[in-house]
């Protein structure tokens, strides 16, 4: 059972949206800016599972934080080893965003086992 909010922005489900629309935006602005196709394709497909988590956690359907915690799973083996090796703005705060959804969702799904 999910806990109770108080605030909107404290429903996972709104997390899980927010977190669809950084990321399928940041792949197809990575794809506008430089024609990358990997961006593109990762930054939708990590958008989507997001999106796909967020719309069970809030109809109260099986695996909605699995699947968000999948994407952040996904989202951080992607881009820890960049923003290390790269120590530049984008991996950087992909891996900040990847490290809130593992935190946010992790915690949620523990408290629900």
């Amino acid at each position: 059972m999910l806990i109770q909010h108080h605030f909107p922005q404290d429903d996972p489900s709104i997390q899980a949206f927010i977190l669809a629309a950084l990321t399928a935006g940041g792949g197809i602005t990575g794809y506008a800016r430089t024609g990358s196709i990997p961006s593109i394709a990762a930054g939708v497909t990590v958008g989507a599972l997001y999106g796909l988590g967020g719309l069970r956690v809030r109809n109260r359907q099986p695996y909605g934080l699995e699947l968000a915690l999948a994407a952040s799973f996904i989202l951080a083996g992607s881009s820890f080893p960049r923003a290390v090796k790269t120590m530049k703005p984008l991996p950087i705060g992909l891996s900040v965003v990847a490290a809130f959804g593992l935190y946010r969702f992790g915690m949620l799904w523990r408290a629900q086992v």
